[in-house]
């Protein structure tokens, strides 16, 4: 039985709501009956979210934050706590690729201390701030989920062709932050699956300019991606805390 089906009245919290996956959750979540309360993260504009907002204010609460700010967590897990007592599921959809200053590395000399510091900021440190702020939303009785969108790229393993140096890099610290975070959950938190998830390469603004040689059966649209990471996340048991699993249900190397 999926971990949804077991509660009635869930609450989710969707970290990077403004744009694709993250909204492709909200978006999903608000056909849900099973879901009571969605609170849906953004950093800056998120015009679409915000018109999802007014049009289902009883179900969905959005909140400004940049999680690599500790205070702004802070503030925003104390609104969710003055309203909720629990976090049923949670997915942070926060990733850095590329934007105005910031493009993967292709070779050494493109790499910039700055730059670095910024991919791990985003994609590597927020997650283990929020973990350190929701702990108490997960610690109840009912089966949980804390989930994190990681990438393929991510895994150590797997890397055959080099490149992409602080992507890579602070996508595998995000790993292993995960994969130690579990583990203290699951002494203080028993209940809680700790895991981070490859979405596959989704048509979003992060990948777009990365598309070009990407099989079309390969891409996929947000729907789909959303999905499928749900079907993995619904059949989710106490012992994957702390894997990093596939779209497809499998599990990634480190």
């Amino acid at each position: 039985m999926s971990f949804l089906n077991q509660i009635t009245d869930a609450n989710v919290l969707i970290v990077g709501a403004s744009q694709g996956i993250g909204l492709g959750f909200v978006q999903k979540f608000l056909q849900d009956q099973r879901i009571a309360k969605i609170y849906a993260t953004y950093r800056e504009s998120a015009s679409e979210l915000i018109t999802l907002e007014s049009e289902n204010a009883e179900k969905l609460t959005c909140l400004q934050i940049d999680i690599t700010e500790e205070s702004q967590i802070i503030e925003a897990v104390q609104k969710i706590r003055a309203e909720v007592n629990k976090l049923n599921f949670a997915i942070n959809c926060v990733g850095l690729l590329h934007d105005e200053t910031i493009q993967p590395e292709k070779s050494l000399r493109q790499i910039n201390s700055d730059n670095l510091l910024r991919y791990f900021q985003v994609n590597s440190i927020g997650s283990v701030l929020l973990a350190k702020h929701l702990l108490p939303l997960f610690r109840h009785q009912e089966r949980n989920i804390f989930a994190t969108i990681s990438a393929k790229v991510g895994s150590i393993g797997d890397n055959q062709l080099g490149g992409w140096y602080g992507y890579r890099a602070s996508k595998a610290a995000l790993n292993m932050f995960m994969r130690t975070v579990a583990i203290e959950y699951g002494r203080n938190s028993p209940k809680t699956i700790v895991v981070t998830l490859h979405p596959g390469t989704t048509d979003t603004r992060l990948s777009r300019p990365f598309q070009s040689n990407v099989p079309a059966e390969k891409l996929f649209s947000v729907e789909r991606t959303v999905s499928q990471l749900l079907a993995v996340i619904e059949q989710l048991k106490q012992e994957d805390s702390g894997q990093f699993f596939s779209w497809d249900g499998s599990r990634l190397p480190w």
